[in-house]
Parts: structure tokens; C-alpha cells; sequence
């Protein structure tokens, strides 16, 4: 009769160590992490500025209204498009304010006449302003479909 060598090494022991290891160095990382600060700079809330958009007058006027990040504002940019063109639009205003070294007000306004829009038999109008702020992030803080009336001549 043959006889076979029993062996009741197993592979569990390995394979615990491994995975205690793993769960010490994630802890180490985690703990660095908060301890160098790395996890200090994470902005949990997004920027925070407001703008409208109107029709008054014969002109679509976009205001600036600010917000609880309105000093850290370095560029706002106001674009409208005529939504009306079916081919893609037509962008019939465009204005980008750098504020780098100047003091942009709460009512800041911008102005495009209507009679742009649609060749002035009316339509709508896609308005879209973004700001961007200090730390580099932009954001977009309008973005809305305005009906624009008939201009008169």
C-alpha cells in the first residue's frame, strides 16, 4: 500500500498577512493625508454668484447680482445667442469683463438690442453668463431662454 504525504500547510495565513498589511498602509495614507494637510484645500461648496436676464425696452439686459463669492469674481463673461436660427444660432452679443483690478458692482448691467434677434421679427434669445473666480474654477451662473417681442422700428 502507498502512503501520501499529508501536508496541512495552508494558504490562509499568507494571504491574512497580506491583507492586513493593506489595510495598515490605507490607514497610514489616510492618516498622512489629514496630518500634511493634503485634504485641507478640498472645496466641498461651489462657488456661489447670480446674474438675470431680461427684456426692457428694445434691449435683452442682462444685471450682475452677486452673491456669497462676489469678491473672489475675476471675470464675468455675457454671451446671447438668437435661438431662434434653426442653422445653430447666431451669436449677436458677446462681452467678457476681466475685473482683475476693478471693483464689479452688484447691478452691473449689459444691454443687447433686440432688433438683433431674428433680424427683429422676434424669437428667442439663449442667454449665457459665467463667472470666474480667483482660484482658477469657472462657472456657469446663467443660462436661459429668454422670448424676445418683434422690434419696432
Amino acid at each position: 500500500m502507498m502512503k501520501f504525504r499529508e501536508n496541512e500547510d495552508a494558504v490562509s495565513p499568507v494571504i491574512g498577512v497580506i491583507l492586513m498589511v493593506a489595510i495598515t498602509v490605507i490607514l497610514a495614507a489616510v492618516i498622512a493625508a489629514f496630518v500634511f494637510g493634503m485634504a485641507s484645500n478640498v472645496d466641498t461648496q461651489p462657488k456661489s454668484v447670480a446674474a438675470t436676464a431680461q427684456v426692457s425696452g428694445g434691449y435683452i439686459v442682462v444685471t450682475y447680482q452677486g452673491g456669497p463669492d462676489h469678491d473672489e469674481v475675476t471675470t464675468v463673461t455675457c454671451s446671447v445667442v438668437d435661438a431662434s436660427n434653426t442653422e445653430g444660432g447666431n451669436l449677436v452679443g458677446d462681452a467678457a469683463e476681466d475685473i482683475e483690478g476693478v471693483t464689479l458692482k452688484v447691478g452691473h448691467k449689459w444691454s443687447v438690442s433686440i432688433s438683433e434677434i431674428a433680424s427683429g421679427a422676434g424669437g428667442e434669445a439663449l442667454v449665457t453668463v459665467s463667472a470666474k473666480f480667483s482660484d482658477g474654477t469657472e462657472r456657469t451662473i446663467l443660462d436661459t431662454n429668454l422670448k424676445v417681442p418683434k422690434s419696432t422700428p
